[in-house]
């Protein structure tokens, strides 16, 4: 007899096995970016990945980013804007702003929303959010100058 073994998304993996619950449960159709985290580098929507396709895969979560340090302006930028609100968007729009000022030192405000478009957020109309990925981009191009 063969044992069958559950098959789980990426996100459910992350939440109900290694308790990193900052990858939220959104949508799960892949639309809302609740659950973006970054394998090998680029940013996916967890719950439309299976956990078994990470095999061997660099995966970064919130955690990590937030642990690290790497996004400690970003996150003081979301602070400082009042672009949080409930919260609940907020890991997936930081992991995507994140991969956008990766992507682009200087991203004006239609190509920001362009990179958010995947992004749901329900209580701050994004200009908060907007601004603080702004704000971080123009204080990160200081620090480089």
């Amino acid at each position: 007899m063969r044992m069958c073994r559950r098959v789980s998304t990426l996100r459910t993996f992350l939440r109900e096995h290694l308790q990193l619950t900052g990858t939220h449960v959104g949508c799960e159709h892949g639309v809302c970016g609740a659950c973006t985290v970054r394998v090998n580098g680029d940013i996916v929507r967890s719950c439309l990945m299976l956990a078994v396709q990470t095999q061997n895969a660099s995966i970064e979560t919130i955690e990590g980013l937030s642990d690290s340090g790497e996004i400690a302006d970003l996150q003081a930028a979301f602070r400082d804007r009042n672009a949080l609100q409930c919260g609940f968007c907020t890991p997936g729009m930081l992991m995507a702003a994140q991969d956008l000022l990766k992507l682009e030192a200087e991203p004006d405000r239609d190509r920001i929303r362009e990179h958010l478009s995947g992004n749901y957020c329900r209580c701050t109309g994004y200009q908060a959010i907007i601004d603080a990925i702004e704000a971080t981009a123009r204080a990160r191009r200081g620090r480089t100058a």
